[in-house]
């Protein structure tokens, strides 16, 4: 009998190494090694059976390959169907993560209900909840009839096993962490257990063309639990963002093979469940307080979608001997720059003043576009002035005090036309434009733009 061989692995990059350390050297996490058993190798000349992803093909020329794309099938959600490109690619694999509580189960189970109702059965397999419990979330959704089976199982055999009896259209697993497979004597949730679950339901959505849903938990940081290898298995991930206390909530893509990345959709938490917000930028900005200082509007850009976000910074004199710099919902290291550049150029003496910027309404935005509203915002409070009401910014500012042109400035511009704004202060490199009833203000310098702005307040 051969003797049984361990590894520890990394629970956070899938990193394996023959003794227990105690930082990893790929990814840098900090305790995160568990004991685990390696599978045994297999006899010689015997390897692991092949197993294919669809139907066996021979090489073929570049020339012959046929690019037409498959037809997609709408899911009856248009923000998920923005989010995943438009519309869902059959035997595609979708993976989802986000913080407990903040809706994921609810969407997915309001998609199979709308998916079984007009593409057939759809499988909901749950390894947290009961089907009792399920039930129960789908007669507060209003879900009724339609083609969705119900499973509580957390063995991957008996999940293909129910597979092969329902041969449904799409497969839902509610979570990945949950599941495990008896070929390994790692607990559900290691780093083994979820390659390998993750890599079967792989091959299950590849040759049958079944689309797969996998939920995946997060941790503290935000992270998928679990190997980050999985996020390179499947075909797009998305990741509820924002605070699971507010009315609405944000689903971004991070990868999609089959769209665009960093596309965003917005719904709102209702009795009946996730509800589309068809016009993002009216909710960003339905709660702004017109003539306060310390607030901008910028128009960003999330995938392919324009919006118009409020920034708002608070600048105060400080109580103790440093400072204190805290940003929300923008990166805080792109904001201590912009403070120097504002002290450095402008002439804004900030260092014996705490500063604070958020994006309201729980959005993250990480382009540099934001970085004229940010500096509008943070000169706006230190000067006690509003800015004017109507007038909005975008525009990336380099550290010479510069104000850079940025991408796709004709959909920003149109959003904010579209909103009722009257005039955009955008980089000059940007011009010319053509906004109907939208004044667009060319600036080149930092400095530039905050005098148009207090000109015009």
């Amino acid at each position: 009998m051969s003797k049984t061989r361990t590894v520890f692995a990394c629970q956070a990059c899938g990193f394996e190494s023959s003794k227990w350390l105690g930082r990893c050297p790929d990814c840098g996490e900090w305790n995160s090694f568990v004991e685990e058993h390696a599978p045994a190798p297999a006899p010689a000349g015997k390897g692991r059976p092949d197993v294919a992803m669809g139907n066996a093909s021979q090489p073929r020329p570049y020339e012959d390959v046929d690019v037409a794309e498959a037809a997609r099938v709408p899911s009856g959600i248009g923000e998920f169907d923005r989010v995943l490109g438009g519309g869902i690619v059959p035997g595609s694999m979708v993976l989802i993560g986000g913080e407990p509580g903040i809706g994921k189960s609810t969407l997915l189970l309001q998609v199979a209900h709308l998916l079984g109702r007009t593409h057939g059965a759809v499988l909901y397999v749950s390894g947290e909840e009961s089907e009792r419990q399920v039930k129960l979330r789908g007669e507060r959704l209003g879900v009724a009839g339609g083609g969705l089976f119900l499973a509580t199982e957390t063995s991957l055999e008996r999940i293909l096993e129910h597979v092969d009896a329902v041969r449904p259209a799409a497969l839902v697993v509610d979570s990945v962490q949950t599941m495990y497979s008896p070929k390994f004597a790692s607990a559900p949730g290691s780093i083994s257990q979820v390659r390998e679950v993750a890599t079967q339901l792989l091959f299950l959505a590849k040759g049958r063309g079944i689309t797969t849903f996998l939920i995946g938990h997060v941790t503290k940081d935000g992270s998928l639990a679990g190997p980050k290898s999985l996020e390179h298995i499947v075909d797009t991930v998305l990741y509820f963002e924002g605070e699971k206390r507010q009315h609405h909530r944000i689903v971004r893509a991070v990868k999609n093979r089959f769209g665009a990345v960093s596309e965003l959709g917005v719904f709102e938490m209702t009795e009946k469940g996730l509800v589309p917000v068809p016009n993002p930028s009216a909710l960003f900005l339905a709660e702004r307080p017109v003539g306060s200082p310390g607030s901008a509007v910028v128009a960003t850009l999330e995938g392919t979608r324009p919006m118009l976000v409020e920034v708002q910074a608070l600048v105060s004199p400080t109580s103790f001997g440093t400072p204190r710099r805290m940003a929300l919902g923008v990166d805080a290291n792109r904001t201590n720059l912009l403070l120097a550049v504002l002290e450095k150029r402008v002439g804004l003496e900030l260092m014996s003043d705490d500063v604070f910027v958020s994006v309201a309404g729980g959005l993250e935005v990480n382009e540099p576009a934001a970085d004229l509203g940010v500096a509008a915002a943070v000169a706006s409070s230190f000067r006690n002035r509003a800015l004017p009401a109507h007038t909005t910014v975008f525009g990336e500012v380099g550290l010479a005090g510069e104000v850079r042109a940025i991408g796709q400035p004709a959909l920003r511009a149109r959003e904010a036309a579209v909103m009722g704004f009257k005039r955009c202060l955008l980089p000059t490199r940007n011009l010319p434009l053509d906004v109907p009833g939208l004044e667009l203000i060319g600036v080149s310098s930092l400095e530039g733009a905050l005098e148009r702005l207090f000109d015009e307040g």
